[in-house]
């Protein structure tokens, strides 16, 4: 069951209009029993890093045994930030430590937050990016991630700097865009997704 963790701080109507789109069915829960039985987990997340990850602590185990078990797992905006080491916009708070890395302000001199419209560069093979070349996603953010390891990046966008965009290790996805936002491709990115099997 594709499951969609409910830690109050995601956006819940939009992904789950995404999944409705595609015809899946899902699952939005904050038990974690249920949450442990999902063959694919959805980590949605709007607000800032610190208050999430406070709402997230009770569902750290479940996430990292989920990701150790090499279950498809999804991060989406902030969803993906949290999975990195920590954040300049919380110090001292720990992330989900399952990228290694941070999380910075956006450069000087763009107009923060960045929002709007896109263009994705693939910058490694992923299987969520299956079918996607140099389309438009939509983001909404301040904050970027910076991994330690540049190979788990797969695609990034242009917005001063290359800002990642999205990261892939094993079954491990992250997306800084909004794919249930983003037309078309952001469903195809969707049905990649749950189409990937354990």
């Amino acid at each position: 069951m594709i499951t969609i963790i409910d830690y109050k701080s995601g956006n819940l109507k939009s992904i789950s209009n995404g999944f409705k789109k595609i015809g899946q069915d899902f699952q939005i829960t904050n038990d974690v029993e249920l949450i442990s039985d999902a063959t694919h987990l959805v980590l949605p997340g709007v607000g800032a890093f610190g208050s999430s990850m406070k709402n997230l602590e009770e569902f750290r185990g479940v996430i990292t045994e989920h990701v150790a078990d090499d279950k498809p797992f999804l991060g989406i905006c902030l969803g993906q930030q949290v999975l990195m080491d920590g954040s300049a916009e919380s110090p001292g708070v720990n992330g989900l430590n399952l990228f290694n890395g941070h999380c910075e302000y956006l450069p000087e001199g763009v107009k923060i937050p960045h929002m709007g419209w896109n263009q994705l560069n693939i910058v490694r093979n992923s299987p969520i990016l299956e079918g996607i070349d140099k389309q438009y996603f939509y983001f909404v953010h301040s904050y970027h991630v910076i991994p330690d390891n540049e190979e788990i990046v797969s695609g990034t966008c242009n917005y001063g700097i290359d800002v990642v965009a999205s990261l892939s290790q094993n079954n491990l996805f992250s997306t800084q865009f909004h794919p249930e936002k983003s037309g078309k491709a952001g469903l195809k990115i969707l049905k990649n997704f749950v189409n990937i099997k354990e």
